[in-house]
């Protein structure tokens, strides 16, 4: 027997159209009610155009050290994601490669000391 989950994103927007606020709510949280985020990456796949949908939003609240944080650790899931879904284990693994060389790079224009 077949169920529905739903997520919901409720985005709080300012004058300027820019988001001030961004809340999820999903239908199997273990925590109920609205949750308050500063970020939100989006990806979706259209299988009948095949091509990506995304959505990508962000308050004004953000700090781009937040920033930098959010997209190392979404690599690091995209490469879980992608071994998961195709058991490609050496190309995940580069992509892990990736996101530390990015984190290193973030890192160093921002005048951090990178770990040896």
């Amino acid at each position: 027997m077949s169920k529905d989950a739903e997520i919901k994103l409720k985005v709080v927007l300012g004058d300027d159209n820019v988001p001030e606020e961004i809340f999820w709510d999903a239908s199997q949280s273990e925590v109920p009610g609205e949750k308050p985020c500063e970020a939100v990456f989006i990806s979706m796949w259209d299988g009948e155009k095949k091509e990506s949908l995304v959505i990508d939003l962000w308050t004004k609240k953000m700090e781009v050290g937040e920033m930098n944080y959010h997209f190392y650790y979404t690599m690091m899931k995209m490469a879980d994601t992608y071994e998961r879904a195709t058991s490609q284990g050496r190309i995940s693994n580069r992509m892990r490669e990736f996101a530390g060389e990015f984190a290193e790079m973030v890192l160093e224009s921002f005048g951090g000391q990178k770990n040896s």
